[in-house]
């Protein structure tokens, strides 16, 4: 079964997940970053499809290589596209062994409480029964915690939790995001209520149930030592939330036992300028050092 040897492979390779799942409100920015400004399209369609052009070359790059790269987490509207004439999924893991996963979060509410939980999502069941179309493992979803507010941080935790059971019912592994700003002048304070929120909410999923998190690098080298050893969690990933990528790989080599699953670290440097070669050696270099990092 498929879903059985993607579970081994994440449980048990080596490597990072690569984030390239940039949505309808941050794809402009990535876009820009790639050398790509806003009058070269003129509309969200053409926009989609400069984004999967960007991702496109990105996954058939030699350097984006099954010894390095574990995952990569797509969205929704590339996970429908084709990449070398397969869809996005199955191209990625019947070419490259790389395991898909999906974002199936709609965005985020307005900040209340000190955080951001993640706006309703109605059609998940049928963007569920979508994914499982494809040979795609798991999905992601993101929230933000921008202070140390016990209530509304408990509410993130509980929400992401709430949706992760719905998920599993589908027969799919979430990607729990609890993301704490990097620029919360209270950020450690944030973490101890998320990590102890998160470990009661661990405490009451099924004994054979299992989720991934994906949490901002945090203050406190190896704080996270707890969720990376729990029975309950197949990994814990790390995002690199606005830090350069020398800032986050020497941050995540404090933290042995998390792995990368960087978006924009991942991709800094690159550009639809760039002639194949040099991206190529770009893309290599990025997923080499991000690579080090993740096996410490």
């Amino acid at each position: 079964m498929e879903y059985e040897k993607q579970l081994q492979r994440i449980k048990n390779g080596s490597g990072f997940i690569a984030a390239l799942d940039q949505s309808g409100g941050s794809t402009p920015k990535a876009l820009e970053n790639y050398g790509v400004n806003g009058d070269a399209y003129d509309s969200d369609e053409a926009m989609f499809d400069l984004v999967h052009e960007m991702r496109a070359r990105i996954m058939t790059c030699d350097a984006f290589d099954n010894e390095r790269v574990l995952g990569a987490i797509l969205f929704e509207d590339t996970m429908e596209r084709e990449v070398n004439g397969k869809s996005t999924a199955n191209y990625l893991w019947e070419d490259k062994n790389i395991v898909p996963f999906l974002k199936v979060d709609k965005g985020l509410a307005e900040q209340m409480n000190g955080v951001q939980v993640m706006r309703p999502m109605p059609e998940l069941d049928q963007l569920l029964d979508k994914a499982k179309k494809y040979p795609v493992f798991g999905t992601k979803m993101r929230s933000v915690i921008y202070a140390p507010s016990v209530d509304g941080i408990e509410l993130v935790v509980q929400q992401q939790f709430d949706v992760a059971k719905q998920i599993i019912s589908k027969g799919l592994m979430p990607i729990v995001e609890p993301e704490v700003d990097i620029n919360s002048d209270k950020k450690h304070e944030s973490e101890l209520i998320l990590k102890t929120s998160i470990l009661h909410n661990l405490e009451r999923l099924s004994d054979d149930h299992q989720v991934m998190l994906k949490l901002t690098l945090p203050e406190e080298a190896g704080f996270y030592k707890e969720l990376i050893d729990h029975p309950k969690v197949l990994k814990v990933v790390a995002l690199s939330g606005g830090y350069s990528r020398s800032e986050a790989c020497a941050k995540l080599k404090q933290n042995p036992g998390m792995i990368a699953s960087f978006s924009r670290a991942f991709t800094e440097g690159l550009s639809k300028q760039q002639s194949d070669e040099a991206f190529a050696n770009t893309i290599d270099a990025s997923i080499q050092e991000i690579y080090e990092a993740s096996k410490v």
